[in-house]
């Protein structure tokens, strides 16, 4: 699986990916997820859009990630937005952190980039004992005027065509976007399933806005700079001038419960 190096597109990333439902945590809630009070480890937390989200909620939380320069991102967002939450550099398949700390992990638009038997292993080994594991999806979806002309620009540009992420791209079947031998590998690492649900929600982007949102992807993250550049010069150019695009998307949620 090709490695996409998110430094280079580390401000754009930290501009706009903190595109998740507000009703996320309250979903969590009523699912019985509580986060005061409990150790929390969010692995590939890039610039701690969900990190932060548990720290309100009084969590003890510490977000992991590899890159260097996503990380740079999230420790000055700390200082803007008045938080103190650590971070630390590590992957989902070597964090760096000790063994059965940890009540809960989460992990939102990451696990189709990690070594998945790897990282279950890490996992279950941060974990304590019937620990959770918190597996998150969002992203926009097809359908809008200014959706459909971005893929007809992004087509021109990426090699083979636009296609899923990681090793979503390796799936031929998914359920609520998550492939479906996901599931199979956490049951036979002793995850139970124990909810699997999709939150709809749209979110409203200036024009400038939503082009900062597609220099995100990891579709261009992999281009060379000046590539990338003008296609992000073409999809501008390509976009009508209105004061808003409405996009909908869809974010995909599964508690998982660590086994005996």
């Amino acid at each position: 699986m090709r490695q996409i190096d998110f430094g280079q597109v580390a401000n754009s990333y930290a501009s706009s990916r903190e595109d998740i439902p507000v009703t996320l945590m309250d979903s969590l809630h009523l699912r019985n997820i509580f986060f005061e009070g409990k150790k929390v480890a969010d692995i590939g937390a890039g610039t701690g859009v969900l990190t932060r989200k548990v720290a309100i909620r009084k969590a003890d939380v510490i977000g992991i990630e590899p890159s260097k320069e996503l990380l740079e991102k999230a420790k000055a967002l700390n200082l803007t937005k008045n938080f103190t939450i650590p971070y630390q550099q590590g992957s989902a398949e070597d964090t760096g952190l000790e063994d059965s700390q940890f009540d809960i992990v989460t992990v939102i638009r990451a696990w189709h980039w990690f070594d998945r038997p790897k990282a279950m292993q890490e996992i279950k080994r941060i974990l304590k004992a019937r620990g959770t594991l918190i597996v998150i999806d969002s992203g926009f979806l097809s359908g809008t005027l200014a959706v459909e002309k971005t893929f007809a620009v992004l087509a021109k540009y990426v090699e083979g065509g636009l296609m899923p992420a990681g090793s979503k791209a390796d799936s031929q079947m998914r359920i609520n976007g998550f492939p479906v031998e996901w599931f199979e590998e956490w049951q036979n690492n002793g995850f139970e399933l124990r909810d699997f649900y999709k939150l709809n929600y749209t979110v409203s982007f200036t024009k400038q806005e939503w082009v900062e949102r597609i220099a995100s992807i990891s579709w261009l993250a992999g281009l060379d700079a000046e590539v990338r550049k003008s296609a992000l010069e073409e999809l501008a150019n390509s976009l009508p001038e209105q004061e808003s695009f409405v996009i909908p998307h869809e974010c995909n949620v599964c508690i998982l419960r660590l086994g005996e």
